[in-house]
């Protein structure tokens, strides 16, 4: 596998990181259609586990078969592929070598009462990760929560571990809880309040929410008016969230967010895009389209990341 210039950039970003670690970004960042060009796009499937089987799978049945995400990555072109731990074993063997995987080691569900304090369980390990040959774990935090502070103390312990044998962290980090708004989740100051602290908390690769026009904080409103901070288009706030990712230090993707019809995802990437995200993760407006259109369409999204459309 030839590095390129610009991946060797970004890997010379994560100054503390042994060579075991670096080699699993580099299989990310080298990985399909995207490889060697800086930018990601990534297939999650962690919905089934968080909001049920049929709402994840049944607009699309051929998805409830774990074999037919590792597929669809494999033949799209994606950068890497995202699960917990059922369906990365489900197809582990099968798949092995084919596609840099994320074992997402924590997972909520929507049976369980959230409300002031959500929070994730620990569903997979980084020996998991090890057995299976993962090239990351992924793990979500929910700033904002009451019980944040356990989260980001789980992270801890698991990212020093990951690191310490050459596995990459990726933090999906969502803020929601305590006296959040549902608008101020997405506000764009908590959006970068919450990339800076994934940053801070040694993630390799931060997963946020592209952000609303919004402010959340009145303390924060009185910064971003006397300093001017640009937040009129999403452009300018995704450069703003990741001018606080360590000022473009950090590897930055967004999510696909709820389903939206294609012209709608299409004409967010291009603004993710312009703004200099560093790719997009996306799982339901993938997996429960067809799969010639779901394939059209993710060809579409790498064509804006590549500049050809």
């Amino acid at each position: 596998m030839k590095i390129t210039q610009r991946v060797k950039k970004i890997l010379d970003y994560y100054e503390s990181d042994n060579p075991g670690t670096k080699a699993n970004l580099a299989r990310i960042l080298m990985q399909g259609k995207l490889g060697g060009t800086g930018k990601l796009v990534i297939l999650p499937v962690d919905q089934g586990f968080e909001h049920g089987p049929a709402r994840s799978f049944a607009p699309n049945p051929a998805a409830y078969d774990p074999h037919y995400h590792f597929k669809l990555a494999i033949d799209a072109g994606l950068s890497a592929y995202a699960a917990p731990l059922g369906m990365i074993e489900a197809g582990a063997d099968s798949f092995a070598g084919a596609i840099p995987t994320i074992l997402k080691v924590n997972s909520s569900n929507s049976l369980s009462r959230e409300k002031e304090g959500p929070s994730q369980a620990l569903t997979g390990s980084v020996g998991d990760a090890l057995r299976l040959g993962c090239s990351a774990i992924g793990f979500t935090i929910y700033p904002g929560s009451d019980v944040a502070f356990d989260m980001m103390g789980q992270i801890r312990e698991m990212a020093e571990e990951a690191k310490s044998v050459g596995i990459a962290v990726v933090i999906w980090s969502y803020p929601r809880g305590g006296n959040l708004s549902k608008e101020g989740e997405t506000a764009v100051d908590i959006c970068a309040y919450a990339a800076h602290m994934a940053a801070m908390m040694g993630a390799h690769i931060i997963k946020v929410k592209p952000p609303k026009a919004n402010l959340e904080l009145d303390a924060a409103k009185k910064v971003y008016d006397a300093q001017k901070i640009k937040t009129d288009t999403l452009a300018d706030r995704v450069r703003h969230v990741i001018q606080s990712s360590f000022d473009g230090r950090r590897i930055v993707v967004f999510s696909g967010g709820e389903s939206k019809d294609l012209e709608g995802i299409l004409a967010e990437i291009r603004e993710l895009a312009d703004g200099g995200a560093n790719g997009s993760i996306i799982g339901r407006n993938t997996f429960q389209r067809p799969r010639e259109e779901a394939l059209s369409m993710l060809g579409q999204i790498i064509d804006i990341y590549r500049g050809k459309a």
